[in-house]
């Protein structure tokens, strides 16, 4: 069983980002599971709090990346970028440099917004963050969904056939970079 850890970026449960995940997780293969990480409990990141040990919820999100064969974010764009809350993750799970959890882990970015960019800026913004702990980031597909409050319905169901298939050809991306399917090429 391929584990992903799902991480939304956004701290409201009405999220559209949180309704990615969810879809992803109605999508998923049945060799996939796919498992939420809420980002509600990780403190700003503090260099002296870092230099006396992880605050528990970061150990927990440290972990959990661990345990992951693969992270899949849903970020909303705040102000034409990143937000913080995911921003400050990545700091953390960054640390020590040299030992972090993110490096050589598979990345999948997807992202939903009201406007029409669709979290381009942001994922942009997530995949240079992620270089540093030397994490592997898909190129392609990336999922952007402008004009969200087109595409789902009022319990923040993914309604919109073309962006479930979106959503479908990512998990299929991740299990290919993963060697858990042939590539297209390869078959």
């Amino acid at each position: 069983m391929i584990q992903v850890l799902g991480i939304p970026g956004s701290l409201r449960l009405g999220s559209y980002n949180r309704g990615l995940l969810y879809a992803a997780q109605e999508l998923a293969p049945g060799d996939l599971e796919l498992e939420l990480f809420e980002l509600h409990e990780i403190p700003p990141y503090n260099a002296d709090v870092d230099a006396a040990g992880d605050p528990e919820p970061v150990a927990a999100f440290k972990d959990a990346i661990r345990a992951a064969d693969a992270l899949l974010i849903a970020t909303p764009e705040y102000n034409r970028g990143v937000p913080g809350v995911v921003k400050n993750a990545i700091d953390w799970a960054s640390r020590p440099p040299l030992g972090s959890p993110l490096t050589g882990k598979l990345v999948g970015l997807m992202g939903a917004s009201t406007g029409m960019g669709g979290t381009a800026r942001a994922q942009q913004q997530i995949a240079e963050a992620l270089s540093f702990p030397r994490a592997t980031v898909l190129d392609e597909p990336r999922v952007l969904v402008p004009s969200a409050y087109e595409r789902f319905d009022d319990d923040i169901r993914l309604v919109d056939p073309a962006t479930r298939q979106a959503i479908a050809s990512l998990l299929e991306a991740l299990l290919v970079a993963l060697g858990a399917r042939p590539s297209v090429e390869a078959a």
